[in-house]
């Protein structure tokens, strides 16, 4: 009994404290950033209203209207934020990418959405790692574990849970053929309360193996990894991206209450389109988005409309303008 609720008590402390933590982290950056735009603010407007007598200057004017452009761009922002009230929001998300239907095709198209959401992550100032991958056949990855820290991570990244369809020349065909791959991402986010779980020792069983294979390129091949099964309900949890064994296992039991959550959900029938949305088959019919790459280059999303023909742009991380239109989605 001591064991149990050592075990409990441990996680819910922990989890609170680094909620406590971020959350004044959260509020002093915010203060100083609604600072520093009430100054920009009076400064551009300073500058405004000498302009008259400042004729000819026209370095200063285009500097004034860079800063007006800067400030402008950084308020749109704060105007996104209006759309990320959700309960979990705020919180870090973990991303999950399962490969479909196109074998090792898919299996491919799942290291280049592992690919895209990294590289999406760093120009939005997040801090992504990949916490665990299982290496295809042939070639790239049948699944992708990763952990995006950030404020307003799990918000800006919910709603690209789904299933997503490649259509491309194969590279593995000796035809040169046109081949469609399917590929699932589930966005969870990190949890900070936990005080409605439960997980009792005697309940998780934990292996350690070593990560290895071609998709040890994104982790620590030479390192001990670690799973954690939850015998109750057969969740699984890896992580293989820390140096140590303790490492991984902190990173794979917060996985692991982030699912058993969302069990939760599902089992009082509340929000789960919040979390994760209804389970779907990883193959046609069920995609929320399309990136073509021939006969003709186009991503198109097929909840909002939103498309572009910069197909490259996008696989390499330009998801803004998707993102914000998901957002506005009604």
């Amino acid at each position: 009994m001591e064991a149990e609720t050592t075990l409990e008590d441990f996680w819910k402390d922990r989890l609170h404290s680094q909620k406590v933590s971020r959350d004044l982290a959260d509020l002093k950056d915010l203060t100083e950033k609604w600072e520093n735009y009430q100054n920009d603010l009076k400064h551009l407007a300073e500058v405004a209203e000498i302009f008259e007598d400042l004729a000819g200057q026209e370095q200063l004017f285009k500097e004034f209207k860079r800063s007006l452009e800067k400030l402008e761009t950084e308020l749109e922002k704060e105007e996104t934020l209006v759309y990320l009230s959700g309960r979990y929001d705020k919180n870090n998300a973990i991303i999950t990418i399962y490969s479909g239907a196109g074998g090792t095709d898919a299996q491919e198209w799942v290291e280049m959405l592992l690919r895209m959401y990294l590289r999406y992550s760093e120009k939005a100032g997040f801090k992504p790692q990949v916490v665990a991958v299982t290496s295809g056949g042939e070639a790239g990855l049948k699944n992708a574990i990763m952990e995006i820290r950030g404020r307003y991570a799990y918000g800006y990244l919910k709603r690209e849970n789904g299933v997503h369809r490649l259509v491309r020349i194969s590279p593995f065909s000796s035809q040169n053929l046109r081949h469609t791959s399917f590929a699932l991402v589930e966005v969870l986010p990190e949890l900070d309360d936990v005080s409605a779980i439960e997980i009792k020792p005697e309940d998780i069983k934990v292996d350690t193996y070593k990560a290895g294979g071609p998709g040890g390129q994104y982790v620590n091949k030479t390192e001990s990894a670690i799973r954690i099964t939850h015998l109750p309900t057969g969740l699984v949890t890896t992580s293989q991206a820390e140096r140590s064994q303790g490492s991984n296992k902190d990173k794979a039991l917060k996985m692991l209450y982030a699912k058993i959550q969302q069990r939760l959900e599902q089992e009082h029938k509340k929000t789960v389109d919040e979390l994760k949305g209804a389970a779907v088959s990883i193959e046609w019919g069920h995609q929320i988005r399309s990136y073509v790459l021939n006969p003709y280059k186009m991503v198109k999303d097929h909840r909002t409309g939103y498309e572009t023909t910069q197909a490259e742009d996008v696989l390499a991380g330009n998801l803004k303008d998707f993102i914000e239109a998901e957002l506005k989605l009604v």
